[in-house]
């Protein structure tokens, strides 16, 4: 997932949740991985904005073991 969130932001702009989506499907990501970023809901992320979605899923689904958190 750290290098999903990298990646993504290595120009520092905002992502689309489209983009994030896409990203960790090219990275041949997990199943797991690819139901996380499905749950983030539409709109435009930056890396801060992006991680506290993800955190926020991951905890809300008890998936802390399995994940981790991200900043």
């Amino acid at each position: 997932m750290l290098r999903l969130i990298d990646g993504l932001f290595r120009d520092g702009g905002p992502v689309s949740r489209l983009d994030v989506l896409i990203r960790a499907e090219s990275l041949d990501m997990t199943e797991d991985s690819i139901g996380l970023v499905t749950l983030l809901p539409p709109g435009r992320y930056t890396r801060q904005r992006l991680c506290n979605q993800l955190n926020s899923a991951i905890v809300g689904h008890g998936w802390s073991r399995e994940f981790g958190t991200y900043d």
